[in-house]
């Protein structure tokens, strides 16, 4: 499962495009638990998208960047024949029009070291472009030499688990919110099923990719900090790619 408020920010990137805006808006409710959180208000994370297997199974989370291109974990091993699903909020849920995106081509980050976790970040190319609406939209992204002022608004967001013993993933988006620097570590966690997904702050208005969530305490701990892939660490590689592609 996983939406988490933290106390972050970035100065974003690319945000005249009319990234980071939610054309349903989130609710912002206060403090509430990543294990057993708030369900989402469906369709108001636009940018997030469900990487699923070809039956179907939901595996882990992905942001999309713009109609071409999805950044996620390195360490979800994402490949040709899976699927990006856009537009969902309710995996239990058949009302929703969703957008099922074939992948063209996966770029892991060339020094991703799964034993030490480090760079942690891969690209999708999708084969066909998202197309864009109120459900689905993109994330800014930030500039490589952004900042970490205090007083930010943060979420992360996820179907991952609600408990780290559960053998279930949840079906519904779930957001969770708090004021921390330490993503987590205060009542808040990321787990299973979560990786992938977005840490985002908001910034004038708009919201902008902080980090992919990477790793944690194997339990879920709500008192230990979830670890995230910083994206202004990858911003020249992820302009590499994208000009290269």
């Amino acid at each position: 499962m996983a939406f988490l408020w933290v106390v972050l920010g970035f100065l974003l990137f690319g945000s005249s495009s009319g990234c980071g805006v939610p054309a349903i808006h989130p609710k912002l409710s206060g403090l509430s638990r990543i294990i057993n959180g708030e369900d989402a208000v469906p369709s108001s994370w636009p940018w997030q998208v469900s990487l699923q297997t070809g039956s179907g199974l939901h595996f882990c989370g992905g942001s999309l960047i713009s109609q071409h291109w999805v950044v996620t974990a390195a360490h979800c091993r994402v490949r040709k024949g899976h699927r990006v699903v856009a537009g969902v909020s309710d995996h239990g849920s058949d009302d929703e029009a969703v957008q099922v995106l074939r992948i063209e081509e996966v770029f892991e980050h060339p020094l991703w070291d799964r034993a030490a976790d480090t760079n942690d970040i891969a690209l999708l190319k999708l084969a066909t472009p998202a197309l864009l609406s109120t459900t689905v939209s993109p994330v800014c992204l930030p500039s490589g030499n952004a900042s970490f002022p205090a007083g930010s608004i943060c979420a992360t967001t996820g179907w991952g688990r609600t408990q780290y013993n559960s053998h279930k993933t949840s079906d519904k988006l779930h957001k969770i919110t708090d004021v921390m620097v330490c993503a987590g570590a205060n009542g808040v966690s990321s787990c299973m099923g979560d990786s992938g997904g977005p840490l985002v702050c908001q910034k004038d208005g708009a919201w902008t990719l902080v980090g992919i969530v990477s790793w944690g305490s194997s339990q879920c701990n709500p008192f230990s900090p979830g670890v995230y892939a910083r994206v202004t660490k990858f911003i020249p590689w992820l302009l590499e790619v994208l000009e290269a592609n």
